[in-house]
């Protein structure tokens, strides 16, 4: 019988998985260096990352390890998370009203020991916030901890004024492409 390792602690993930009835039977969070190489294009970093993380877990014959990373991306700028309330001001100040990219990278780890990775691309655009605005979600303590430094599933979706492809994948895991990837290796969705 094939049991699913999330190699992440991220809540969101798991909620997502719940979603499609699927409940990792353990997490582990694998401590990877995830510096931005030089040059480094936002969709190799995410895809870096997500194999990874993968690959850093230990499994079991029967085990398929799931790990995912999402990044926003101004441009070739990977906007990471922010440091402290000032920087936080500084990324929400690139996004207003302007597109970018969120990506996500995932990598299953089948029992077969290979590794397959997608990587889920989608454009979001905010409208042009004002200093009130952007006050109030910092103050909000919200975007802290967030790639890009907001959270499209809570007060920063009052922000966005289009979104082109997946919704989960801004959350922070692509339901569709990571369902079909655990299929793939024998996970079943319930």
């Amino acid at each position: 019988m094939r049991s699913l390792v999330l190699a992440s602690s991220s809540p969101r993930r798991r909620e997502l998985l719940a979603r499609i009835g699927v409940v990792p039977a353990r997490i582990a969070s694998p401590d990877i260096d995830e510096t931005p190489h030089k040059g480094e294009l936002p969709r190799d970093y995410v895809a870096r990352l997500a194999e990874g993380k993968a690959l850093a877990v230990e499994r079991e014959p029967h085990e398929v390890v799931l790990a995912g990373d999402t990044t926003v991306a101004v441009g070739r700028r990977v906007l990471e998370k922010p440091v402290d309330e000032a920087d936080l001001r500084r990324m929400l100040g690139l996004l207003s009203g302007r597109r970018h990219h969120v990506y996500s990278g995932i990598c299953v780890v089948g029992t077969d020991g290979r590794a397959r990775v997608r990587v889920v691309d989608t454009i979001v655009a905010f409208k042009v916030l004002s200093a009130a605005e952007v006050d109030w979600y910092v103050e909000s303590g919200e975007g802290m901890g967030k790639a890009g430094g907001y959270a499209i599933q809570g007060r920063a979706e009052t922000f966005v004024r289009f979104l082109s492809g997946s919704h989960s994948n801004v959350v922070g895991l692509p339901v569709f492409e990571t369902g079909a990837l655990l299929a793939g290796a024998g996970i079943a969705l319930a």
